[in-house]
């Protein structure tokens, strides 16, 4: 049974939003497996491949979370995986999965929304209720953010990068499955233990 807060989100994104995303090498899915999804610091521990720009972790390690931790203390996903993260990796999708994460995640005390990307100039941040109510879920789920003006094309490209921050890890029992490019990466997920359902779907990796 959903609860409030899924209804809510079911409600404002327009029955978009089935579940959260995390963009993650097919080679940590290890631990992931044993550890869950880790947030920055906590993955420090242990041994792992990011997918993150240096100069985008540079920004996030600023950001502190009003009444919060610092932003790296969160483990990220986003509403929509094909975004423009995604889209500045896709020549290495082969390497890559996306996994689906249960919307419940939005009830783990101390789950915290960001109206676009976290690591933003304008960002805002809301507990779920509020960042539900806040987020403009019809940008974050569009198909295209290029557009003519360049101010307005930042914007969107923030927005559609919208977060859901759960504070130091996700367990790997809120993983429904996975998303991969290809069967070799579908393979190689398997090889590495990952026992729930996995796609191969071209598309959340724009081929």
């Amino acid at each position: 049974m959903k609860t409030r807060l899924e209804e809510l989100l079911n409600t404002k994104s327009k029955g978009r939003s089935k579940y959260f995303y995390n963009i993650m090498p097919i080679e940590n899915i290890p631990s992931v497996i044993e550890n869950g999804i880790l947030s920055y610091y906590k993955a420090k521990s242990y041994k792992h491949t990011s997918v993150a720009l240096e100069g985008v972790q540079d920004r996030r390690e600023r950001v502190k979370i009003p009444n919060g931790g610092k932003l790296h203390s969160y483990a990220n996903l986003y509403f929509s995986c094909r975004n423009p993260m995604m889209y500045r990796r896709r020549d290495s999708a082969e390497n890559l999965c996306v996994l689906a994460v249960n919307t419940s995640v939005l009830n783990i005390d101390g789950c915290i929304l960001s109206d676009q990307n976290a690591s933003t100039d304008l960002v805002k941040f809301y507990t779920p209720e509020n960042g539900l109510n806040h987020i403009d879920f019809d940008l974050v789920f569009a198909q295209y953010w290029n557009v003519g003006d360049y101010y307005e094309q930042h914007r969107r490209k923030a927005i559609k990068c919208a977060e859901i921050l759960i504070p130091d890890q996700i367990p790997y029992d809120y993983i429904i499955g996975a998303y991969v490019l290809n069967k070799e990466s579908k393979q190689k997920m398997l090889n590495y233990g990952f026992d729930k359902r996995i796609l191969v779907n071209a598309i959340p990796f724009f081929r």
